[in-house]
C-alpha cells in the first residue's frame, strides 16, 4: 500500500475517468499527486476528497506555457517529479473526415498529441538521471482505423510513436517510458461514443467496458520493477497475462 511513499506523480486530465481514478490509486499507494486539468473546480474538489496528498493545478495541455509552468511548479513545491501520466484526451470530433470541422480536428491533435509532447518536454529535464517514469494512455485506435475517428486515431497513433521516440532518446538517462492501451473503459468518453452511433465501438454493450480503476491500477503497476520488461512498449489491458500480472483477474 505504500509502494509510492515519498514519490510525486503528475496526472493530466485528472478531473474525471481514468485520470481521477489514477489520482485515487496513486494517493492510496502513498504518492503525492498533482492533478492537472482545465476544469479547476473539478480537480480542486477531487484534491479535497483525496486529502493532503493531492493538490490541483489548472492546466491546458495544448498550451506549452501552461504545461511548463505546472510541471515547474510541481518541482518547485515538492522538490521532485517521479511520474508523469499523460492521460488528457478527447474523442471529438466524431465525424467522417470529409465532414470534420478543421478547427475541431486540429484541437483534438493539440490535446491528444501535442499535449503529450508538452508534458514530456516539461518533465524530462527534471527526470534525467533520477529514474523517472513517463506513462502515456494510448488506445487500440492508435493502430486500427475507425470510421469517424480520424482525429482520434491519428493523434493517438502519433502519441504512441512519440512514446517510442522518447524511450529511444532517454532510456540511457534512466527514464522509464511506456504506453498503456486500456481497451474500452466505462467513462464519459464511452457515453459520447455510444450517442454518436458511429462505427462498431458505439454498438458495444456498456457491460463490456472495464472500470476506470483497472487502468489506474495498471499504471501503478507500471511504475514498479515488475514492468521493467515492457520499457519502450505499449501494454494492453486486453492481454490476460497483463491483467493477471496487475492483479485484476485471478
Amino acid at each position: 500500500m505504500n509502494q509510492m511513499q515519498g514519490k510525486v506523480v503528475a496526472i493530466t486530465g485528472a478531473s474525471r475517468g481514468i485520470g481521477a481514478a489514477a489520482a485515487r490509486v496513486f494517493a492510496g499507494a502513498g504518492a503525492t499527486v498533482a492533478l492537472m486539468a482545465r476544469s479547476g473546480d473539478e480537480i480542486a474538489a477531487l484534491a479535497a476528497e483525496i486529502g493532503g496528498k493531492a493538490f490541483a493545478l489548472p492546466c491546458d495541455v495544448s498550451d506549452w506555457g501552461s504545461v511548463q509552468a505546472a510541471i515547474d511548479g510541481i518541482v518547485a513545491r515538492e522538490g521532485r517529479l517521479d511520474v508523469l501520466v499523460n492521460n488528457a484526451g478527447v474523442i471529438e470530433p466524431i465525424a467522417r473526415l470529409a465532414e470534420s470541422d478543421p478547427a475541431d480536428w486540429a484541437r483534438a491533435v493539440d490535446i491528444n498529441l501535442t499535449g503529450v509532447f508538452h508534458g514530456m518536454r516539461a518533465a524530462v529535464p527534471h527526470m534525467r538521471g533520477k529514474g523517472g517514469t513517463i506513462l502515456t494512455i494510448s488506445s487500440g485506435a492508435a493502430h486500427n482505423p475507425l470510421e469517424g475517428w480520424s482525429a482520434y486515431c491519428a493523434s493517438k497513433a502519433g502519441a504512441a510513436m512519440l512514446t517510442s521516440c522518447l524511450h529511444v532518446e532517454e532510456v540511457a538517462q534512466g527514464l522509464r517510458v511506456m504506453g498503456l492501451s486500456p481497451g474500452t473503459v466505462a467513462t464519459e468518453m464511452q457515453v459520447k461514443i455510444k450517442a454518436s452511433g458511429v462505427n462498431p465501438v458505439s454498438q458495444l454493450d456498456p457491460s463490456v467496458h472495464i472500470p476506470a480503476d483497472w487502468p489506474a491500477r495498471a499504471l501503478l503497476w507500471m511504475c514498479g520493477p515488475a514492468a521493467n520488461g515492457y520499457l519502450g512498449q505499449e501494454i494492453s489491458l486486453r492481454d490476460e497475462r497483463i491483467r493477471r500480472a496487475v492483479g485484476l483477474i485471478a
